[in-house]
């Protein structure tokens, strides 16, 4: 059986602002909504189930594999709206970007503090 990631879900205090945060900066299409949730799907039939949770939230990370012109346009839209931004998923690198495995990277937060990573090349491989 081959294995797949299908979805995930994504806890937030707003899921409307949260989803729309994502597909603004990455160029995804409008979110749909399911349910509770309201879901952003990426281009490897993976989607990410935003819901509004009422208790704390435990920041995650997402990370995104794009194209070099992607990544360019995607920094871009990080830069236009003022975010802080890093080349490490600690947060000790501000201002800058990584060139790990040849690829370029960015890690970023979104309003509930989740950790968001855009990447033109899987590490390690």
């Amino acid at each position: 059986m081959a294995v797949q990631l299908n979805h995930t879900i994504v806890h937030t205090r707003d899921k409307r602002r949260s989803a729309q945060f994502l597909v603004q900066l990455l160029g995804l299409a409008q979110p749909t909504e399911y349910g509770p949730f309201l879901v952003v799907h990426v281009a490897n039939d993976v989607s990410l189930d935003f819901v509004d949770d009422p208790g704390t939230i435990q920041p995650q990370h997402y990370a995104f594999l794009v194209t070099e012109k992607e990544f360019d346009q995607i920094f871009e839209r990080i830069k236009a709206q003022g975010l802080t931004y890093w080349a490490d998923p600690f947060h000790r690198r501000p201002g800058r970007i990584n060139t790990n495995d040849g690829g370029r990277g960015v890690y970023w937060a979104d309003p509930d503090g989740h950790n968001l990573e855009i990447i033109t090349r899987p590490y390690g491989g």
